[in-house]
């Protein structure tokens, strides 16, 4: 460890953290990771509280957090973080709703600290290579398909089909993060959300967008696709069918793959996350999450079958 390395601290231990958090930063010598705060998960070998109160008073030189705990939960989090001066890394979505993150922007401003929304599915391999083919075409069309099966990635995770825990969005909130940097900029014209008749979050949706030069873009998103996931994103365009599949992990122009690389996503978040604390500055696009509020405004329920684990 160096003088200038970042001390950290991960608040929500669940499995996103040891999935992916705990692996990046292990890895990554900006940081030192000195505490944890979990109602139920612990860290072995740092210092653990059972709250982030707890922790910010125990640990006076932390320095950033990273708040990994559903998104119903995480403006007080994040709030008294950024009251406290530390910076601030939000994991996907960045909050419940887009009014209390564009608040918290502001605290980090006022506060002079860094608040970064992490949208880890721009970080996939090949969305700057799908971001720089498309700035280089002309699009005619395009369309999004995220199918998964919520009882392999998601299971007995109740919260998210409370409301505020998004459904079938969290997900598909992974889609839109990378549509929003690769496509022109675009807004949902009409949107069908189906709703198990025991759950309060959706288990699919069927969303309609128009760019802002009036050409389609469709998304189909499913939480009950067994076998094969199928995360693409698909665009039509003067210089041939782009296919950007694997969650953004590999590119193909009219059937040929023109970039598949290894995937780095939290590594590079935790990287960008470093750079923009020593920058002095933030980086919050709401864009991604303003879709998915536009979805339920626009949307109309549709009452599907109960889902049961």
């Amino acid at each position: 460890m160096t003088s200038n390395t970042i001390k950290l601290g991960i608040v929500g231990v669940g499995k996103i953290v040891r999935d992916q958090h705990l692996p990046a930063v292990a890895k990554d010598g900006n940081y030192q990771l000195v505490a944890a705060a979990s109602r139920h998960g612990k860290v072995d070998g740092i210092a653990n509280y059972p709250t982030i109160e707890a922790m910010l008073a125990a640990e006076p030189g932390l320095e950033a957090v990273s708040l990994c705990m559903p998104p119903q939960f995480r403006y007080d989090a994040a709030r008294t973080a950024l009251e406290a001066g530390k910076h601030v890394f939000l994991e996907k979505p960045p909050g419940a709703t887009v009014s209390e993150v564009e608040h918290l922007k502001a605290l980090g401003e006022k506060n002079g600290v860094s608040l970064f929304a992490s949208w880890h599915s721009r970080y996939a391999p090949a969305v700057e290579a799908a971001r720089a083919f498309l700035a280089s075409a002309r699009l005619t069309s395009a369309a999004i398909n995220w199918k998964e099966d919520v009882r392999r990635w998601h299971p007995n995770q109740e919260w998210i089909w409370e409301p505020g825990g998004f459904g079938v969005f969290d997900p598909g909130i992974n889609a839109l993060s990378i549509a929003t940097h690769i496509l022109p900029p675009m807004f949902i014209t009409s949107a069908v959300l189906d709703f198990p008749e025991n759950r309060a979050a959706p288990v699919a949706a069927h969303v309609a967008f128009r760019t802002s030069t009036g050409l389609p873009v469709t998304m189909e998103l499913d939480w009950l696709q067994t076998g094969p996931q199928s995360w693409d994103i698909l665009a039509e365009t003067d210089k041939g069918k782009m296919v950007l599949s694997g969650g953004g992990a590999k590119l193909a122009v009219d059937g040929k793959v023109v970039h598949d690389g290894p995937e780095a996503e939290y590594p590079m978040l935790y990287k960008r996350f470093a750079d923009i604390i020593r920058g002095g500055t933030s980086d919050v696009d709401l864009a991604p999450l303003q879709h998915v509020a536009d979805a339920f405004m626009l949307g109309k329920r549709n009452v599907v079958e109960a889902f049961f684990d």
